[in-house]
């Protein structure tokens, strides 16, 4: 018998929970100034990948760009950061 039978499960597992997919804005750096950056951008650059639906900014790192960042979520301090450099911070709603 496999041992993921054999091992004693504990707690609930959610297979329908919905993790977000984490970008810092240290990774926006590859976009060119002034560029919209949306989630089906973030997947053909291949920061994120496809099966991910919701993205979320945080504030790790830096940036140097104003850019216009369309996201399911953000960060106080990702917000501070791209609003720092002249950028523009855009909430998509979620699917849910």
């Amino acid at each position: 018998m496999p041992l993921k039978r054999r091992v004693p499960k504990r707690g609930f597992h959610n297979p329908f929970r919905d993790i977000p997919a984490i970008v810092n804005v240290s990774q926006l750096e590859i976009f060119a100034p002034g560029s919209e950056v949306t989630p089906q951008l973030l997947q053909q650059r291949g920061v994120v990948r496809a099966r991910e639906a919701r993205i979320k900014i945080l504030g790790d790192g830096s940036l140097s760009k104003a850019l216009i960042v369309k996201a399911h979520g953000f960060s106080s301090k990702a917000k501070e950061k791209i609003e720092a450099v002249g950028g523009k911070v855009e909430l998509i709603a979620s699917h849910a």
